[in-house]
């Protein structure tokens, strides 16, 4: 192993860091503008507003980099496989080589995860503290006629898979069987609810804006509309018109607590 070899592999590692550093930098950013755009969502309503054009960049630049790394990491990776012997002996590999099936995919799956950039290593973080929450499900296919959603708890975040697994604590009398039924859901199709003892990690949502939340007394989510949001009502409640709802002719407006509440799905059907 020579000198030069090492010092090109000291070089790309101190680029790696460097990367990863920027990669954090650009984290912090995002998570400002997400924070920001939570609380005063009508923002990238009014007139020369660049919330979402600056978003789209941190984000730009957040894949350039989590592609920079993947480069330079392969590159670590080849220069290392250049210096290191070929392999054990061969009484040595096979000991290795039968060893548990289960546990090599485990170790790889580890790997797997370690090599994701900050941003998407984060994410994946967040998903699995969800476990024993109650969130957000779509349980229905993306070929059928209407979205379902309902309220139900996270029994285990697969990261390898990135899907979760889902409790529905309380189905409906229609459902096959009356016991409880679980889910095995990817991520799109789970929304994580606000925290209900911090309604700061709750979207302002504006009077008019349209908006997923669970129909009082039930634990289905339906398309509602804003009538009142909390801060102005002075509340932690939300005021709604429900879609379909109508009785006697009128639209009655119910209130459903700020952490029952979502942004409503691009492409809802119901």
């Amino acid at each position: 192993m020579s000198s030069p070899d090492i010092v090109a592999i000291l070089e790309s590692s101190r680029e790696l860091d460097r990367i990863r550093k920027d990669q954090e930098e650009v984290l912090v950013e995002i998570n400002k503008m997400h924070k920001k755009l939570q609380a005063t969502p009508e923002v990238v309503e009014k007139p020369g507003d660049t919330s979402l054009a600056k978003l789209k960049h941190l984000y730009t630049q957040a894949k350039d980099l989590s592609e920079t790394e993947v480069n330079i990491s392969t590159a670590l990776l080849s220069q290392l496989d250049a210096l290191l012997p070929s392999g054990p002996p061969g009484q040595q590999r096979k000991r290795i080589e039968g060893g548990n099936e289960q546990k090599r995919k485990r170790m790889k799956t580890d790997s797997d995860i370690s090599r994701l950039s900050p941003s998407i290593r984060s994410q994946l973080e967040a998903w699995a503290n969800l476990k024993g929450e109650q969130v957000a499900a779509r349980v229905t296919g993306d070929n059928s006629e209407k979205d379902e959603w309902f309220v139900v708890k996270v029994i285990h975040f697969h990261k390898d898979m990135k899907e979760f697994e889902v409790l529905d604590e309380e189905p409906g009398d229609e459902e096959e069987g009356s016991g409880q039924r679980k889910y095995h859901l990817p991520m799109s199709r789970i929304i994580p609810f606000p925290k209900r003892n911090d309604p700061s990690t709750a979207p302002d949502f504006p009077p008019g804006r349209q908006v997923l939340a669970v129909y009082p007394g039930t634990t289905a989510l339906y398309k509602a509309t804003v009538v009142s949001p909390p801060r102005r009502r002075k509340t932690d409640d939300y005021l709604l018109e429900f879609d379909d709802d109508e009785e006697d002719g009128k639209m009655p407006q119910r209130t459903v607590p700020f952490h029952k509440v979502v942004a409503l799905p691009e492409g809802h059907r119901q």
